[in-house]
């Protein structure tokens, strides 16, 4: 049992914002503030605590990260994804969740905060230029 290496977990935020007024779509994304993938676009999200449900952590580190205050019951788990180099810095399990808001003509406020350098939504469907870090742009794929 010595070989066995102990993942991290993690969880990422995806959260879909419409507009049935604008008939748009926006994604919420941060900038990432430290390597790896510095200045890369990221799904909001983070490590585990101790003792800490999985939607609490998404919920927590959503609002650490941008401001954004969303309760742990209004989001949906999209899957685990834990192919062994997503992450350079060793191996992690993140489970992303989704959830869903509605907005008429302006968009909730975000600010980038914590280890997030900015906050920003961006129209989806993405246009292919934007790079996401890590799996995000599977994770989004599977979330939309």
């Amino acid at each position: 049992m010595e070989n066995v290496e102990r993942p991290v977990l993690a969880v990422d935020a995806v959260v879909i914002a419409t507009s049935r007024v604008l008939f748009t779509t926006h994604v919420l994304f941060i900038k990432r503030k430290y390597d790896p993938f510095k200045d890369t676009w990221a799904f909001p999200g983070g490590h585990v605590d101790k003792g800490e449900r999985l939607e609490d952590a998404v919920s927590r580190e959503l609002e650490e990260e941008t401001g954004l205050k969303i309760a742990p019951e209004k989001f949906n788990q999209v899957g685990a994804f834990a192919e062994p180099d997503r992450d350079p810095r060793g191996r992690t399990v993140s489970v992303a969740f989704r959830t869903f808001i509605e907005y008429t003509d302006e968009l909730p406020k975000v600010e980038g905060a914590d280890d997030a350098k900015e906050a920003r939504w961006i129209q989806y469907p993405l246009v292919d230029d934007v790079e996401l870090a890590f799996d995000h742009r599977l994770i989004l794929t599977l979330s939309t």
